[in-house]
């Protein structure tokens, strides 16, 4: 597997104490990494440059290119002067399958309703998760953010990269990514958990950045009937997940968090329950 450097330390001024010192500090690299298909490059995304193989398997899954990674037949990473193309070889019929895609979407220019599909896209149906048995307490939602902190190594160095995992209740957590983008990062951690053989709906998508409809619609397209984010979420994104039956669980701090969709997958713990019905109710 090619190897890419992730960081770099680079010198700066800083004002300590009132005064201007010269230090050093790690950032992160960001890279443009092609998503090429059968040859033709579907999209380019400013990533860092590190677990590709799962971004190009988890993008394939969240982009409904394909439906399970036995679908690709070959992924290689090639070091290009300016970025990283990761070209993926899909099965034949899935191949076909996007080639009619792309030809579907390629329109005339020039019109001021050519944009209707793209922004049908935006605003894309999210797959119903409502089925999905899975339940979580209390403590397995602060027990999923606490871990997440303590699986970051590139945001500890940077503190400017976006984490997310996939927490299996009984299990902990068994995936983590990071990149400089929200949505790579929660690409990365679909194809490494698809990859080590989870399914979605086994466990919650865990991540630190805001909940945005995007979030949203790749949790639910990776089969999780949970979201749990330690920022906020927007407004679309909440009636995305009311409408996908999926439980958005945001704002974690400590032992607090807020529920905005379907709580009655995050159960109250029996110690909870115990004191709250030794409270008297009050008129």
């Amino acid at each position: 597997m090619t190897r890419f450097q992730t960081t770099q330390t680079v010198p700066e001024r800083a004002r300590r104490a009132g005064k201007r010192v010269g230090q050093s500090r790690v950032v992160p690299e960001e890279v443009p990494v092609a998503l090429t298909y059968g040859g033709s490059t579907h999209a380019v995304m400013m990533a860092t440059p590190a677990d590709l193989e799962d971004f190009a398997v988890g993008f394939s899954l969240t982009e409904g290119i394909i439906a399970d990674p036995d679908q690709i037949e070959a992924i290689d990473v090639v070091a290009e002067e300016k970025g990283i193309d990761l070209q993926i070889t899909l099965k034949d019929e899935v191949n076909e399958a996007l080639r009619l895609r792309r030809r579907h979407m390629a329109g005339p220019v020039g019109c001021g309703l050519c944009g209707i599909e793209s922004i049908e896209q935006a605003v894309r149906s999210t797959p119903d998760v409502s089925t999905s048995p899975l339940k979580l307490s209390d403590e397995d939602v602060v027990k999923a953010v606490g871990l997440l902190d303590g699986q970051q190594p590139l945001h500890n160095q940077t503190r400017a990269v976006h984490g997310a995992a996939f927490y299996v209740p009984g299990r902990g957590l068994v995936a983590v990514r990071e990149d400089v983008g929200r949505h790579n990062a929660l690409d990365k951690l679909t194809g490494a958990a698809a990859r080590a053989g989870f399914r979605g709906a086994q466990g919650a998508v865990v991540v630190t950045s805001r909940v945005s409809v995007e979030m949203v619609q790749k949790t639910a397209i990776a089969g999780s009937p949970i979201i749990i984010a330690i920022s906020a979420p927007t407004a679309l994104a909440i009636r995305a997940a009311e409408e996908a039956g999926m439980t958005l669980v945001a704002l974690v701090r400590g032992d607090e968090f807020e529920i905005f969709t379907h709580a009655e997958r995050i159960e109250r713990s029996e110690e909870v329950a115990r004191l709250a019905a030794r409270v008297p109710l009050t008129r």
